[in-house]
């Protein structure tokens, strides 16, 4: 099994409540990814709760190999969540996969 998390930074926002709404939408469309790909075994979004760090939000999936993770990076679901929602306020990305 693998663990593939990944963080993400956002650009700055007019509003707490405008960056509020796009971590919600990009929430909801990654977690709904778990009922288009059979493969994911879980999926899980977060927001960060401590405004001294500078990541916004962690995304923290399980697969069985390295050869699912990059099943899913390549995922047309996937890929539509990324361009769609995340690639147009997206400021920064960490990832880090490890087996578990």
């Amino acid at each position: 099994m693998i663990k593939h998390v990944v963080m993400f930074k956002l650009i700055d926002f007019p509003s707490a409540e405008e960056k509020q709404a796009k971590m919600q939408e990009i929430k909801e469309r990654l977690e709904a990814l778990k009922e288009k790909i059979d493969y994911l075994r879980a999926i899980r979004v977060d927001f960060n709760a401590n405004p001294a760090e500078s990541w916004d939000l962690i995304l923290t999936t399980e697969l069985d190999s390295l050869e699912d993770v990059a099943r899913y990076a390549a995922h047309p679901d996937h890929v539509a969540v990324s361009k769609e929602v995340i690639a147009a306020v997206k400021a920064d990305r960490a990832c880090v996969d490890y087996p578990c």
